[in-house]
Formats: structure tokens, C-alpha cells, sequence
């Protein structure tokens, strides 16, 4: 490819957006009807914000996407998202309306990259159950799950979901699969990555700020 066509090809990519504003009126009250915000939630409203990033999705174009984050990680996270943008990593569903809308609304292959959700951290297969005591990292709006299909969560070599099984074999790389280069991306904000866990348990989807 000569000088002139690769700068035809790289005009003709879209440039990279992201804005950072308090959230809307109407995602308020879907975070609310949906219980992904309650009274005695760790994170007040008014300290979440909503995150409109430029992202590559499975279809090769480029979409925007939102996240509900703590205000303190939303321009880091515009930053990381960049990072994600430039190495074309491809991200299924990032949507506000997927995310807090009724389950009809939600994706059918259930691959959302989604954040802020007021709820406890997810105990590991091993053990079972469906709550740990314990606020989870998204209860703060400090923390990602990234394509969850293609990530998944993993104890004792499960995963919940049956959507994910093919993908615990992480030594085949496909589309859509947390690299190197994605985790670097997080690292250079302070954030965490779960499939770096010791022990059995791995959370191959999910960032966080305190790496928990």
C-alpha cells in the first residue's frame, strides 16, 4: 500500500470520542426502577456520572458506548478506553438502555460490558451461593466487565454461564478476549484485572480499581 492510500485509509477511520456528564434525569430513574441504585447503596447518585466512549464493535465499525462510573474513574476509564479504541478490541454491547432497561431489553447473548450495579461480589462457583457479604467493586462504580461471553467468571474450571464454556480455554485466543495489551491498558490507570487472581478462581471479564 503506497503513502497516499494508507493516509486515505487512516482519515477514513472515525477519531476516538468520550464526554463525561452527570447522569441524566432518565438514566437516574432506570438505575432506580431496575434496583441497580437503593437507599444504603456505598455510592450516592450524584457521585456517579455517565461515560460516552468511542468503541469497535464485533462488526468492525465503530459505536458509542456507555457506562454508569464513579466520577473519580471516569476520565481515567475515557483514557483506558482510547488505549482499547486504538488497539481495535472488539466490544459486543455497551449500552445504557441494554444495561438499566427492562429485561426485554437486555441482549439475548447476555455479552454486556457493563459497570456500576449496586449488588454484593459474586462468590466463586467453588463455594456456591449467590451473595459474599461484601459490597462488590460495581456497588462503587469502580469496576468494568469486559465482554463477560468471552471473559468469563471461573471457579473450580466453572462458569456459570454455559454461553462462556468454550472460552476457559484461554490458550486459543479469539475476538473479544481480554490480551495483554488490554490488561496493560487498565494497569496504566491502577486498575486490577480479576484473571490475574491466584488460587482457582478467575474473573476473566472483570477490572477494578482495588484489583478485587
Amino acid at each position: 500500500m503506497g503513502v497516499l492510500a494508507l493516509l486515505a485509509a487512516s482519515a477514513s477511520i472515525p477519531a476516538f470520542h468520550a464526554s463525561v456528564r452527570p447522569l441524566p434525569t432518565e438514566v437516574r430513574a432506570e438505575i432506580v426502577a431496575q434496583h441497580s441504585w437503593h437507599p444504603g447503596c456505598p455510592v450516592p447518585l450524584r457521585d456517579l456520572r455517565l461515560l460516552t466512549v468511542s468503541y469497535w464493535g464485533f462488526d468492525h465499525r465503530a459505536h458509542a458506548g456507555q457506562l454508569v462510573v464513579h466520577r473519580a474513574a471516569a476520565w481515567p476509564l475515557a483514557r483506558v478506553f482510547r488505549a482499547l479504541y486504538r488497539l481495535r478490541f472488539p466490544i459486543r454491547h455497551m449500552s445504557i438502555s441494554e444495561t438499566y432497561g427492562p429485561p426485554g431489553s437486555r441482549p439475548r447473548d447476555g455479552d454486556l460490558t457493563g459497570s456500576f450495579e449496586c449488588r454484593q461480589a459474586v462468590p466463586s462457583p467453588c463455594t456456591g451461593g449467590t451473595g459474599t457479604g461484601s459490597w462488590s467493586e460495581h456497588a462503587y462504580g469502580e469496576a468494568v466487565d469486559l465482554n463477560p461471553v468471552e471473559n468469563p467468571y471461573v471457579g473450580c474450571g466453572m462458569t456459570r454461564d454455559p454461553k462462556a464454556l468454550s472460552y476457559l480455554d484461554r490458550s486459543r485466543h479469539r475476538p473479544g478476549m481480554v490480551t495483554p495489551a488490554v490488561v496493560r491498558a487498565f494497569a496504566s490507570i491502577g486498575w486490577g484485572w480479576g484473571g490475574a487472581w491466584s488460587g482457582s478462581t478467575k474473573d476473566y471479564m472483570h477490572f477494578s480499581a482495588t484489583g478485587h
